[in-house]
Parts: structure tokens; C-alpha cells; sequence
């Protein structure tokens, strides 16, 4: 038997994996007495997660739905549902000129409250206008008779943060829900411009008007490339289409001036859609929200652990 042979049988074979880690270990020249541990963050419960009864007890991960509801900065208190009827201007003590756009409110009610432990999460359904009843459907007619409320034109959902946000259903919002000064959040459907070419719809210079161009003076030109880039029109691409018709949400909008008594809000600056178009106003959710102890009226809030009369007589009638 060789020599070779003799140190093969007595040094026992490295898997491959084995292999690398130990060339890996001697190139390396940092001792392992040097070598810091990374730092990981503290787990730390996020604001507002005492409220969930599963998760309150161990930490909450910033990638978990929990985390995820925390992070919408939804504001504390719904907003209502407006009308547009006009734009106009306004001028201040110094005689500066502001452009303005003003908004009524039309019996706006609350309808229902949605939580998180039944739906998932906190909102308000509000409904706004009036509406016939012979037009209405009869499931429709039951949700509004089970909200004590008469049939409305328009309902819309407002998220909240949490529970502090539910109102009484049958509660009557006015413009005095928000203030003068205040900075809200505008969403409105634009106006629809149908079906529009790329200079009007992106704002495209067009072609050479002259120069032996013929007939293509406000075409887009070349959509995409030939073999190169795959032979397609890449996703995204600017391209004649609809326009308009779109929700569009204008943040940061102060309110110039609030009108009790004609139910009216002054907001400056334009605003998306035609006259008479569906506009929602809620608090800003990047500003600061507004005093919400002094905004709430005590027969608007919602209480669910408070009993109703009716049901505190029942209970000592039958005791």
C-alpha cells in the first residue's frame, strides 16, 4: 500500500459545503473577539394598539396588519359630505385677493358606525341630501329605518383612528364641525373630458408644423421600440385615453370662512369636479388634528358600554 493511499484512508474527506466554510475562515482576518453583533431595535408596542385584544400582550411587527393600520394617520373625527356650488374671491384687511370655492352641506347625518372587532376597522357611514322612497330599494329602506334616518342621496364611509371617532347614529353634522383657519382634506371626482389625444390629455408640444409634415402635426409619434426593446409598448406609456373622471384628493386646504346659518364652507383654492359635484371634507391627516375635546357635542358621541334608557327601565322592570 502507497504512502497515498495511507494518508487518504486517515484524513476522513470534507464535504463541499465544509470545504468553503473553512477556507472561508482561515482568509478571514478579523478576530472574532472584534467582530460586533448587530443591533436590532427594541420592540416596542406601536401607539394605540391597547385596543386589540390578541397582540396587546407581545410586541407588534412593523410589517404585521395591525402596524399597518397604525401607520394611515387616519384622522380622529369623520368628515361630511358637501356640495360644490361655485367659486368666488375674497379679499383681506390688506385688500389681497383670494380665490375661494364654496361648499354647502345637506342634511348630513350619521348612519352606522363600523369597528374593527366586527368589520376590521374604525369608519363612520354618513349619508347626506334626500332622496324619494318610491326610488329607493327595500333593503336600502331597511338600513335607513334601522338608522333612524330618512332615505339619502349619497352615503359615504369616513375612516377613523379609533373608537373616539363613532358617533351617534342620527347625529346632524353642520359646517360648525370644522372651523375657520382649520386645514382639511378635499376628495372629489374631476370632471370626465372623454376620450383625449396625448397633447391635451400629458401636454405634448406635438410634431413640426411645417417642413414637409403632412397630417401629423399633433400625433404622439413612436410608442414603443422595435426588436431591441422586446417589440411592445411598455407599461406606462403616455398614450391618448380617457381623461379625466378620476377621484382626487387635494391635502391641505384651509377654510376661510364658516357659514352656520346658510350650512356653507369657504374653502380657498379650486376645487375638482362640475357644480353641484359630490365633495367630501375631512381633518388634514398630515396637519395637526383639531381640538376634538371641544368639537364634540355629548349627545353626538357614541357609547356602546352606555346603556339606552329604554333598555336601564326594561332591566328594572323585569328585576
Amino acid at each position: 500500500m502507497s504512502a497515498v493511499t495511507c494518508c487518504r484512508q486517515q484524513r476522513p474527506l470534507l464535504r463541499p459545503l465544509e470545504f468553503l466554510t473553512k477556507c472561508i475562515r482561515s482568509f478571514s482576518t478579523t478576530p472574532t473577539r472584534f467582530v460586533t453583533p448587530r443591533k436590532l431595535p427594541r420592540s416596542t408596542l406601536l401607539p394605540g394598539a391597547e385596543g386589540v385584544t390578541d397582540t396587546s400582550a407581545i410586541p407588534l411587527l412593523h410589517n404585521s396588519p395591525v402596524a399597518a393600520l397604525l401607520r394611515r394617520r387616519d384622522p380622529f373625527r369623520t368628515g361630511v359630505i358637501a356640495r360644490k356650488k361655485g367659486m368666488t374671491a375674497v379679499f383681506d384687511a390688506k385688500g389681497v385677493r383670494t380665490s375661494c370655492t364654496i361648499l354647502q352641506i345637506d342634511r348630513c347625518q350619521v348612519m352606522t358606525n363600523k369597528t374593527r372587532d366586527e368589520h376590521g376597522y374604525w369608519a363612520v357611514q354618513v349619508g347626506a341630501g334626500e332622496r324619494n322612497a318610491k326610488n329607493v330599494t327595500k333593503p336600502m329602506l331597511g338600513h335607513f329605518a334601522k338608522c333612524e334616518t330618512s332615505p339619502k342621496q349619497v352615503i359615504k364611509e369616513f375612516r377613523i383612528r379609533d373608537e373616539r371617532g363613532l358617533m351617534k347614529p342620527g347625529s346632524l353634522i353642520n359646517a360648525n364641525w370644522f372651523r375657520k383657519g382649520q386645514l382639511v382634506d378635499l376628495r372629489a371626482n374631476s370632471k370626465g373630458k372623454g376620450f383625449a389625444g396625448g397633447m391635451k390629455r400629458h401636454g405634448f408640444s406635438g410634431q413640426p408644423a411645417s417642413h414637409g409634415n403632412s397630417l401629423m402635426h399633433r400625433a404622439m409619434g413612436s410608442a414603443g421600440q422595435s426588436q431591441g426593446g422586446g417589440s411592445r409598448v411598455l407599461p406606462g406609456k403616455r398614450m391618448a385615453g380617457r381623461m379625466g373622471g378620476e377621484r382626487v384628493t387635494i391635502p391641505l386646504v384651509k377654510i376661510l370662512d364658516v357659514n352656520n346659518n346658510l350650512n356653507t364652507i369657504v374653502v380657498k383654492g379650486p376645487v375638482p369636479g362640475p357644480i353641484d359635484g359630490i365633495v367630501t371634507i375631512q381633518d388634514a391627516r398630515l396637519s395637526h388634528p383639531p381640538n376634538i375635546s371641544t368639537s364634540y357635542k355629548k349627545s353626538m358621541v357614541h357609547n356602546p358600554s352606555k346603556k339606552a334608557p329604554k333598555e336601564e327601565k326594561a332591566e328594572a322592570a323585569t328585576a
